[in-house]
């Protein structure tokens, strides 16, 4: 084995295993928000702050991979990542749980930034599918988190814990390995904010569906455990439909697939306020997943491959991140219980017009081309 197919391998179970781990962890706050509101004595919209940290911290993280990248290692961000699970579990007050929540989050873009460029790049014409398959496990560990939560009766700072001490483990035997190169380009980076703006929609709907959807289906008289079983059903769905794609993905064309998958998360939604929303939030898991692969690889072959567009593509998806979960929150707070559901058919069935509007417009232009 040369080398080079080492340090594919390498990359390649690292980055499975941080992101079956990210998955765990950011899937313990939907079901976990809801008793947070009630051990506090807060509503649910306000301790759904800690969903919003998060992403903040995920923000900064990909921020510094913007400014300082050459200098975070696998090991240096996995470690940050355990930190915050740590914090989160430790029980020590809001302000400790805040912290870790923006440390975990830290991590987040910070592993976000570093494993999937890398792995587009060493994994060639199957990079794609690679992007896709540790994107994939990031769904096996958010199906067993809600499940353990409901095992240990709630038991939220439990499974933070056990997510800290998984990932301490990872962090100890992570390399650095697939690094690029140093960019000698002095080409100014051009960003494409159409992609920008598609993909800040996308995760934002993502993100809502995983942090919100829990609370959203309490409030339509779902128990706190049938809602984290719900979740669990959702990341199965979503575990599914993105191994699925690592077989597909090379012969599907990225921005199509984004508009076919922002075109299910609103059907889903449709049908979450025409029937029980309990089966169509999880059918939204399968379409939702596919959403940040489509997104990365049309940002990457509409801006190039420089060190600087990687994060600035994961920014793009953190500006909806953070954004939309913060809104809706709160909107949705005072439209009753299918207000989520109703706001997110209505944002995604736009995003999901507009979308289709462009892939006709492209069709027509090569239709045009002599």
């Amino acid at each position: 084995m040369t080398e080079m197919q080492k340090g594919r391998i390498q990359l390649l179970l690292a980055g499975m295993a941080t992101f079956f781990l990210m998955g765990a962890l950011q899937a313990v706050y939907g079901p976990a928000l809801p008793v947070i509101a009630r051990e506090t004595g807060r509503a649910v919209a306000d301790v759904s702050i800690l969903f919003t940290v998060h992403w903040v911290g995920s923000a900064a993280g990909v921020a510094a991979m913007f400014a300082l990248g050459r200098r975070m290692t696998p090991r240096m961000l996995v470690a940050v990542m355990a930190l915050g699970a740590v914090l989160l579990g430790l029980g020590w007050g809001w302000p400790v749980t805040l912290l870790g929540a923006s440390l975990a989050g830290f991590g987040q873009g910070c592993a976000a930034v570093v494993f999937n460029p890398r792995l587009l790049a060493l994994f060639g014409r199957r990079g794609p599918a690679m992007l896709s398959m540790i994107n994939a496990i990031f769904g096996a560990g958010a199906i067993l988190a809600p499940l353990a939560f409901v095992m240990m009766g709630g038991a939220y700072g439990l499974v933070f814990l056990a997510v800290g001490v998984a990932l301490l483990i990872v962090a100890a035997g992570a390399q650095d390995v697939g690094r690029p190169p140093v960019e000698t380009s002095t080409a100014p980076l051009r960003a494409d904010w159409a992609i920008l703006a598609f993909g800040a929609f996308g995760i934002g709907f993502e993100a809502v569906l995983i942090g919100l959807g829990p609370s959203a289906l309490v409030r339509n008289g779902y128990s706190e455990a049938a809602a984290a079983e719900f979740l669990s059903a959702f990341f199965m769905a979503f575990l599914l439909a993105r191994t699925v794609l690592t077989f597909a993905a090379h012969r599907i064309a990225p921005f199509t697939l984004y508009a076919l998958s922002i075109s299910g998360v609103a059907v889903s939604m449709l049908l979450a306020l025409a029937l029980p929303p309990g089966w169509p939030f999880v059918v939204a898991g399968a379409f939702a997943s596919l959403i940040f692969p489509a997104y990365f690889v049309e940002g990457m072959a509409r801006m190039g491959h420089g060190p600087r567009v990687s994060p600035l593509i994961i920014a793009g998806g953190l500006v909806g991140g953070i954004g939309m979960p913060f809104v809706l929150a709160r909107v949705a707070e005072v439209m009753g219980p299918n207000g989520l559901f109703l706001l997110l058919a209505g944002l995604a069935s736009a995003t999901a017009v507009v979308a289709l509007f462009v892939l006709i417009q492209r069709s027509g232009a090569r239709t045009a081309t002599p």
